[in-house]
């Protein structure tokens, strides 16, 4: 196939690229740095820093790395056990780990719902077995739930997938060497996959710091983070795109350092030495 044919068949993805991405974005970089009046500002980018804005912001950021932190506790020892697994069984039980994620976000999220409702099902289990009910429902640790368990595939499969590409031969000479497990962990596992590490903690901690669907389906509005005044500076009846799209644009900074945070522990992965 020639060039002629390669841009032709690259023309839809640009035409969508364009409309749905690049366009949208240059539109919130100018509103962002300009007022209603089209005079270029800086106070909607400083807003971030506004003492209204900074409490909901450092909530989200504290939640969301309490999210990031418990998906990686849990998304490490189960992606090492998968791992050690035959390709056959492995692929199986992987896709068993996808399959939450072909079902709708709204769906997964009102299932939490039924679950964390003061008689829903957990209460209901609990009441089977005698003890206290627990009330979960509108508070901080039902939307730390609902996040982690949206988020967990994002850092379980980065991990699995840099923990396969390990030469087991390298483990296999390690613990002919005398390298106890601990010191193979250490030294070898954790060094070879800290890319896939890397990875699935910008993947759960970027998106997890501006979310607000879940806060309001799961808080209650009770719990306000920083994506619930974006999204109300933008949808309300007082309704501010200029300010909405200024805290936009600075979280899109703390996306840009996220990712070269990324790419500069990706280099990694590309290096033979493991120490």
């Amino acid at each position: 196939m020639g060039k002629l044919g390669s841009r032709l068949l690259a023309g839809p993805y640009i035409v969508w690229m364009v409309l749905f991405t690049i366009i949208p974005l240059c539109l919130v970089v100018y509103n962002a740095f300009t007022n209603s009046g089209g005079v270029f500002t800086l106070d909607n980018v400083l807003a971030i820093f506004d003492p209204v804005n900074l409490k909901p912001l450092w909530l989200s950021v504290k939640m969301s790395l309490i999210v990031t932190i418990s998906c990686f506790l849990l998304a490490f020892p189960l992606a090492m056990v998968l791992w050690k697994y035959s390709k056959n069984k492995n692929s199986l039980i992987v896709m068993v780990f996808i399959l939450p994620m072909w079902m709708n976000f709204m769906l997964r999220t009102l299932a939490w719902r039924l679950i964390l409702l003061n008689n829903g099902f957990l209460n209901h289990g609990l009441a089977l077995l005698g003890l206290n009910p627990i009330y979960l429902m509108n508070t901080k640790v039902a939307i730390i739930l609902g996040t982690a368990y949206d988020y967990f595939p994002f850092m379980l499969l980065p991990i699995y997938n840099a923990l396969v590409k390990i030469d087991r031969d390298v483990i296999n000479a390690a613990n002919d060497l005398g390298a106890t497990g601990f010191v193979v962990l250490k030294r070898i596992i954790l060094p070879l996959s800290l890319p896939g590490i890397v990875s699935g903690i910008t993947m759960v901690l970027v998106p997890s710091v501006s979310e607000f669907v879940i806060a309001d389906m799961l808080g209650g509005g009770k719990v306000y983070l920083i994506g619930n005044v974006i999204e109300q500076a933008f949808n309300s009846g007082y309704a501010d795109v200029h300010l909405g799209s200024g805290l936009s644009l600075s979280l899109m900074g703390i996306i840009v350092i996220s990712m070269l945070f990324y790419k500069f522990f990706d280099k990694g992965e590309e290096r033979s030495g493991i120490w």
